[in-house]
């Protein structure tokens, strides 16, 4: 893939640089993680979920937090929990993570929610209605008021 400049764009456009960076991001190879697994649904037009699965992790040691158009969710196991067994094979990954999502502007996390091994979280896009389009209505001006009297 190859790499677009962006700097041009930067001097002609004022407020979209979070912009820029998220497809500055994007061009870069898939350094990413791939555990824990999760999904990303669409529920109704304004309402999302994300699952994500979590086998192994209890309610304490999970973590969910909104700041900045960040959704980041953080998992830490206590390694003294495993106990004394030894494992002839390890097929459940139980290692701490910690994954982010970028969230758009005007959505809001509503809630999580853990339930038989999968982490809930739910997501809802609120528009203001400052931002939402309004109807602006046209009058009609009078001609005869429109005109002005020059005296003398």
């Amino acid at each position: 893939m190859r790499h677009v400049d962006f700097s041009p764009l930067y001097r002609s456009t004022v407020g979209f640089d979070r912009l820029f960076t998220m497809l500055d991001s994007l061009a870069q190879p898939d350094q990413s993680q791939t555990y824990p697994p999760y999904n990303i649904e669409r529920i109704d037009e304004n309402a999302y979920r994300i699952t994500m699965a979590v086998a192994g992790f209890a309610e304490g040691d999970l973590s969910v937090e909104a700041r900045e158009n960040v959704l980041t969710v953080k998992g830490d196991r206590n390694e003294g929990e495993k106990g004394s067994s030894d494992y002839l094979y390890r097929g459940i990954a139980g290692r701490s993570f910690e994954r982010r999502f970028q969230l758009a502007e005007h959505v809001e996390v509503r809630g999580a929610k853990l339930e038989n091994g999968l982490l809930h979280v739910d997501l809802v896009r609120e528009i203001p209605e400052t931002a939402k389009p309004r109807r602006i209505e046209i009058s009609v001006a009078d001609d005869a008021s429109k005109q002005k009297q020059i005296e003398g």
